[in-house]
C-alpha cells in the first residue's frame, strides 16, 4: 500500500524545508560547486543524498521491529523522536545564521571520488541516523499497516527530493554561494523556518499522545 496524498504532501514540504535550511550537507555541495565547478558540485551532492538510503534501511527495519516487539514501544519511540525534533528547532530558531560558502580552492579529485566521498559522509554520519529515526516515524500512520513499507516510502521520498535539490545546488552552486556570502543573515530565516517545522511537528506529536 502506497502512502496516502496526505502523508505524502505534508512529508514533502517539511523534507523539502530542513533540506534547503542552510546546514553541513548543502554548505558542502556548495562549497565543491564553488570550489571545483558545478559537474563537481552536483556529482558530490547526488552522492550525498544517495548517502540517504542507509538510513531508511535502519529507519524501516527498526520500526518494523519495535511494532513486532510492542506497539507501545513504538508510541515512545515517536513521542522520544518527537521531543528529539522540538530540541533540534529550538536550537534552529536560537541560530544567529552567518552561513557562509568556502571558496578555497580543493585538491583534484575524479567524479567518482566525490561522489563516494559524498556517499560515505553522509551514510556514516550517526547524527542523520538519529533525525531519520526521529523524523519518518512522525509520518507513519500505524493503522494504515506496514510501517516498515511506510517508513521505507517515506526515506526513498526524502531521497529523492534531496537528490534533485542537492543537483541544484551544485548546478547553481556559483551563484547560490555568492548570494549566500553577500547576505549572511538569510541562513537565520531559514533556520528560522526549519526550526517551526521541528517545533510544530515535535509538539503535535506530544499533544495528541
Amino acid at each position: 500500500m502506497l502512502i496516502s496524498p496526505e502523508q505524502f504532501i505534508g512529508f514533502l514540504s517539511a523534507a523539502l524545508l530542513i533540506t534547503i535550511s542552510p546546514g553541513p550537507d548543502n554548505l558542502m555541495v556548495l562549497s565543491v560547486g564553488v570550489s571545483r565547478g558545478r559537474r563537481q558540485g552536483m556529482v558530490f551532492g547526488i552522492g550525498c543524498a544517495l548517502g540517504c538510503l542507509s538510513h531508511t534501511v535502519l529507519a524501516a527495519l527498526g520500526v518494523s521491529a519495535l511494532i513486532a516487539a510492542s506497539p507501545t514501544a513504538f508510541a515512545a519511540l515517536k513521542i522520544i523522536g518527537g521531543a528529539y525534533l522540538v530540541w533540534l528547532g529550538i536550537g534552529a530558531l536560537r541560530s544567529r545564521g552567518g552561513a557562509r560558502v568556502a571558496q578555497a580552492g580543493l585538491p583534484d579529485q575524479s567524479l567518482g571520488r566525490l561522489f563516494a566521498k559524498g556517499l560515505f559522509a553522509n551514510a556514516i554520519n550517526p547524527k542523520v541516523v538519529l533525525f531519520f529515526l526521529s523524523f519518518l516515524p512522525q509520518f507513519v500512520v500505524a493503522d494504515r499497516g506496514d510501517a516498515s513499507w511506510q517508513t521505507a516510502q517515506l526515506g526513498l521520498l526524502f531521497t529523492a527530493q534531496a537528490v534533485v535539490l542537492f543537483s541544484l545546488l551544485g548546478y547553481f552552486s556559483g551563484a547560490v554561494g555568492a548570494w549566500i556570502n553577500r547576505h549572511p543573515g538569510a541562513g537565520m530565516w531559514m533556520d528560522r523556518v526549519a526550526g517551526a517545522v521541528f517545533v510544530g511537528l515535535g509538539l503535535k506529536l506530544i499533544i495528541s499522545r
